[in-house]
């Protein structure tokens, strides 16, 4: 039996991942941890984040996953150097692309939408330190947006006003890059387009995550062969409709998990 990719995040936001994941590595199983009942983490304490990711690992670990993607910025920030240390596996983590929007920039000036948890972390801070010298970053909470996309409100009329408030001010600055620090804004994007000239810039990190775990899963000897017909299990300790809504389709099974 083919070991699977584990994936956790603090509810339905890092199915933005697994999607990059599956479109890059379609032939790899993979199982999903939405823990949307503690979602969301970015306001929660360091110690309270570092809890829930080693109970997510540890789930993770019983299903006999190969390796494990930490699909939240808030959990990578405050977690993953522990657990790298204290786990066999090998873990990815996401952080805000401040690299790639400082390369982007014309203006000089570039915008980070994310949780408080990321924005007050060392590891953000490191990183703005060592790729933005020069560049202006502009800070924002998005407070309330991951529980509206939590609740399928995504594409609303509160939303819209919320974000809004949030990009108005960092647009006045004359931004040119927008990077998206929590793997649920990705779902924003439609509305945010709406929002902000035609030339801004959005980044954010799906991509390079996937690309990150194709490397990963190469150089360990951990990947499986490109003729497996992949099988997607996303377990949820919430309602089910919401993941239901995002992911579907033939070799997806998608259940109700207390955990």
């Amino acid at each position: 039996m083919l070991k699977p990719i584990g994936i956790f995040d603090s509810g339905i936001g890092g199915t933005s991942i697994w999607r990059e994941i599956e479109k890059l590595l379609p032939y790899e199983d993979t199982i999903y941890l939405a823990d949307s009942a503690n979602a969301p983490y970015g306001a929660k304490s360091k110690e309270q984040i570092l809890e829930l990711s080693i109970k997510n690992t540890e789930l993770l670990l019983q299903k006999n996953c190969k390796l494990i993607v930490v699909a939240c910025n808030t959990a990578t920030t405050n977690a993953i150097d522990f657990l790298r240390a204290n786990y066999d596996v090998p873990f990815i983590g996401i952080e805000p692309a401040i690299k790639p929007a400082a390369l982007h920039t014309k203006t000089k000036k570039v915008g980070v939408l994310a949780t408080k948890g990321t924005l007050s972390s060392s590891l953000f801070h490191s990183t703005s330190k060592m790729f933005a010298q020069g560049i202006t970053v502009l800070e924002q909470e998005g407070t309330g947006l991951v529980e509206l996309i939590e609740d399928g409100k995504a594409h609303s009329e509160e939303t819209r006003i919320l974000l809004k408030k949030y990009l108005d001010p960092m647009l006045e600055e004359h931004i040119d890059c927008l990077v998206l620090g929590c793997t649920h804004y990705p779902y924003l994007i439609p509305l945010i387009m709406e929002l902000v000239p035609p030339g801004l810039t959005i980044i954010d990190s799906g991509e390079a995550v996937a690309r990150q775990t194709k490397a990963v899963l190469e150089k360990n000897q951990l990947a499986a062969p490109t003729k497996n017909k992949a099988t997607h299990r996303f377990y949820t300790n919430a309602d089910t409709s919401a993941l239901s809504f995002l992911v579907s389709g033939p070799g997806i099974y998608i259940e109700y998990l207390d955990f």
